[in-house]
């Protein structure tokens, strides 16, 4: 019962809070020239759904798991200027191998590895209160499938905002315990490996 106690000098935890995260995109560097994103305002977690396959017999029911589906992330952050989001999300979709056409020969279209490799390794990560990392989330070929450049409003002094959807194939969970038991969530299923 950590989180209810009355006596916080004997070394127990706070439990984790929604404003404690990061954010970094491999290949999207920021005016400081790492790949942390400051500017992210929030970030889903990666979530997974199991389908399920029914089977009837007589008058019973029995259900089966079927394939596991990830979830899309949703990741907002604040347009900053420098770098210049927009033009960066972007650039990321061009390198992915889109471009308005040109004329009727203009055959390049979109590739998984070039829209993996343009945005490089997504990392989510809940941090405690001095700053390290209780749980990293890493996306694995993750890619934009969605970018929204926000409104504009005259009625409005809030900061512009850009949601970036992602799609990825799974996600793998690492905690600060994992010295003691690695935990990784893989397309196997196993959810605990020694």
């Amino acid at each position: 019962m950590a989180f209810w106690s009355e006596d916080f000098k004997t070394g127990l935890a706070d439990p984790k809070r929604k404003f404690r995260f990061s954010v970094s995109f491999s290949n999207i560097a920021t005016a400081e020239g790492g790949p942390l994103l400051w500017y992210a305002k929030t970030a889903a977690k990666p979530g997974f759904t199991i389908s399920e396959t029914m089977h009837e017999y007589l008058n019973h029911k029995f259900y089966y798991p079927g394939r596991t589906e990830w979830d899309t992330v949703d990741i907002t952050v604040v347009d900053p200027g420098d770098p210049d989001m927009s033009a960066t999300l972007s650039d990321i979709v061009r390198q992915a191998g889109y471009a308005p056409p040109t004329d009727a020969f203009d055959l390049e279209s979109m590739a998984k590895s070039g829209a993996t490799s343009a945005l490089g390794n997504v990392i989510i990560s809940q941090l405690d209160e001095s700053g390290n990392p209780i749980e990293t989330w890493t996306l694995w070929n993750a890619f934009v499938t969605a970018l929204k450049f926000g409104d504009l409003d005259y009625s409005s002094d809030e900061l512009s905002e850009i949601t970036i959807t992602l799609r990825y194939d799974w996600a793998r969970l690492e905690t600060a315990s994992d010295s003691k038991h690695a935990v990784a969530v893989t397309p196997r299923n196993q959810f605990f490996t020694p």
